[in-house]
């Protein structure tokens, strides 16, 4: 099928109600199309991220595009996917399989126009972040280690896709974000990440976020799904007195407030469970 017999839907993802959220396109049809097609239509959406989604086995084959570049994951287009599911098929369950991972997204309707969905996230894992990459980190930032919280060591999280977790002592500090976007790219590319996840922790269990994603050609993500799951598991791995979960307020600093809940499973490594509303866009 072609680009003209499939039209792509706009769905802000993580939204605060009826406003705010990460805007991502959902492209479904019978059989993916080329990778090179993908792409050029990420590109012409110009969101941080369209998925591309096509039934196979009883679920769906998923793949994400960047306008810049595809990635393995993320959570707030698998969001997004999960609610145009909703709306085309009904409410339920639906099992995707990624280029490297099978997971599964939930969707369902309310009587608002506004879908609930959830992500369960590839399985997660966390290490030291290394020194060389931190200082890098901060130099890009203009931060300096008097910045970062003490509580949380910068940390690289994986939940379907590598994060630098960067801890930070203020709200104040997370709000002065800047960096170049170039610059931001070519540190990215040399660690391979896919975004660098700048949190405050305002209780254990209320974090503020922000997500550069140099690496797509996005300056800023103002939701972030496989951000927060990497987050999450991070914290699990380090002993982070979460409770069992976490939320996560982003986009603030940008006018488009989004909210993201995150349940921890005890078990280290298991998948994190990522939910939100999702608001159709006109």
């Amino acid at each position: 099928m072609t680009e003209h017999q499939d039209p792509i839907l706009r769905i802000a993802a993580f939204s605060d109600g009826a406003v705010g959220g990460n805007p991502a396109g959902v492209w479904t049809g019978a059989v993916l199309p080329p990778a090179d097609v993908m792409q050029r239509l990420a590109h012409q959406v110009g969101f941080s991220e369209t998925a591309f989604a096509a039934p196979v086995d009883g679920g769906w084959r998923v793949r994400y595009f960047s306008p810049a570049s595809e990635v393995p994951f993320c959570g707030h287009a698998t969001i997004a996917l999960g609610a145009a599911l909703a709306g085309a098929h009904g409410d339920g369950v639906y099992a995707l399989t990624l280029n490297a991972a099978a997971i599964t997204v939930e969707g369902r309707r309310d009587a608002g126009g506004l879908v609930s969905a959830a992500l369960q996230s590839p399985p997660t894992f966390s290490r030291a972040a290394d020194p060389a990459l931190v200082q890098a980190a901060l130099a890009l930032f203009g931060y300096g280690e008097a910045d970062l919280d003490p509580r949380i060591a910068p940390g690289f999280a994986h939940a379907g896709a590598d994060h630098l977790v960067l801890a930070l002592a203020s709200r104040a500090k997370l709000a002065a974000m800047r960096y170049d976007l170039e610059a931001g790219r070519a540190l990215m590319a040399a660690y391979g990440l896919t975004t660098i996840v700048l949190a405050w922790a305002e209780t254990g269990r209320l974090f503020h976020t922000r997500n550069p994603f140099a690496i797509g050609g996005v300056y800023e993500d103002p939701a972030t799904g496989a951000g927060t799951a990497a987050l999450a598991g991070y914290l699990r791995d380090i002993g982070w007195p979460h409770g069992g979960a976490i939320d996560v307020v982003q986009g603030e600093d940008m006018g488009m407030r989004s909210r993201l809940h995150a349940d921890i499973g005890a078990l280290p490594g298991s998948s994190i469970r990522v939910s939100g509303t999702a608001r159709f866009m006109a």
